[in-house]
């Protein structure tokens, strides 16, 4: 099992990045570097590549409506190359919010564009001329819907490789399908390993069913807050607003996929009352109605033995990449999880 941490970078970008090479020692395998709404994730990404010797970087996620497929192919093989082959392409969907609130880009077609975005990249990688014709790609662009000047083009560079591996967050039925069918990897949000098999096993199945074996077995990378101790039960609460946010707040009534996804996992009335309240700005009566159960089982917090425990379920339920956010005080402290939650993967 592969051990993973999203950057943060509260105290400081660069301070973060330079203790980057701790955590390359005590055992860390990959970095993830998310983008929203705040400092693109690709200038990061490159700084990270030129402090780091081993560790893989990732981006997590990239959406897939901000860039268009060719600028996401160059993005990957740019990072790739400076890295010397240590990047994985995280893409997603992300949601209307960011998308339309943020990027003025109509939120269409998220499953068709995942997949024509993953096959545009492949092409490029492979250094094939980019001709392409889907639904919502077509390059070169066709003279009735542009200048006419378009020509069909390859990417320049000798890439370090045309296999750079993506990685797709997904948590929709249909989505996870199709990353099981054409992705390296698969994240998924809220990630219950005891529940896993009956919210996502038929897509999973589904999508493996038509996967090219060329491209090997899935990663599957769940996420989990890290904390190990007799006396760290209460940061559990830590996550409970993000809980409420995602599953409150990210989307209206019938568009929020985090709401759908508490509902599928069992919780449909804890789901609704999260969602009245949290729209009608009662984000901290919101918070209390998230269930105490997925906090719980969603984390990595607690006694060894109770983390040990936690940690084979989610490698029974085929996690093979753990993407922990370590909590403690001080960089010794998250560097002490991290050596720890390492001797513990290999154990198992």
């Amino acid at each position: 099992m592969r051990i993973g941490m999203a950057l943060k970078y509260s105290d400081g970008f660069t301070e973060a990045v330079e203790e980057l090479a701790d955590f390359e020692k005590a055992g860390l395998d990959i970095v993830y570097v998310a983008e929203a709404y705040g400092f693109d994730a690709v200038s990061q990404l490159g700084y990270i590549a030129a402090k780091t010797e081993r560790v893989e970087i990732a981006s997590g996620i990239l959406n897939i409506y901000s860039r268009t497929p060719a600028a996401l192919a160059q993005t990957a093989a740019g990072l790739d190359h400076v890295s010397g082959g240590r990047f994985t392409l995280g893409i997603g969907a992300s949601g209307p919010q960011v998308v339309e609130g943020f990027h003025g880009v109509p939120y269409t077609a998220p499953l068709g564009r995942t997949r024509e975005v993953i096959e545009i990249c492949r092409k490029a990688w492979r250094r094939e001329v980019l001709r392409y014709e889907g639904r919502h790609y077509t390059l070169p662009l066709p003279a009735d819907r542009g200048t006419g000047l378009g020509r069909p083009l390859k990417i320049i560079n000798r890439l370090v490789r045309a296999d750079i591996p993506i990685l797709v967050a997904a948590i929709g039925p249909k989505n996870v399908e199709l990353t099981a069918e054409l992705a390296d990897g698969w994240e998924p949000i809220f990630y219950l390993p005891e529940r896993a098999a009956d919210v996502w096993g038929p897509s999973l199945a589904a999508g493996r069913a038509r996967r090219d074996p060329s491209l090997g077995d899935l990663d599957v990378v769940g996420q989990a807050p890290l904390a190990i101790g007799e006396d760290v039960q209460g940061l559990l609460e830590f996550g409970r607003p993000m809980a409420a946010l995602y599953i409150g707040g990210m989307g209206a009534k019938g568009r929020n996929f985090y709401n759908d996804l508490c509902r599928r996992y069992g919780w449909e009335k804890e789901a609704e009352e999260i969602q009245d309240l949290y729209l009608d700005g009662k984000k901290d009566e919101a918070a209390a109605r998230v269930p105490d159960e997925l906090l719980e089982k969603m984390s990595l917090i607690g006694p060894e033995g109770h983390v040990r425990e936690r940690l084979a379920a989610m490698r029974e339920s085929g996690v093979t990449t753990l993407n922990v956010t370590p909590i403690a005080g001080d960089h010794a402290g998250r560097l002490a999880l991290i050596e720890k939650i390492r001797e513990m993967a290999d154990a198992l």
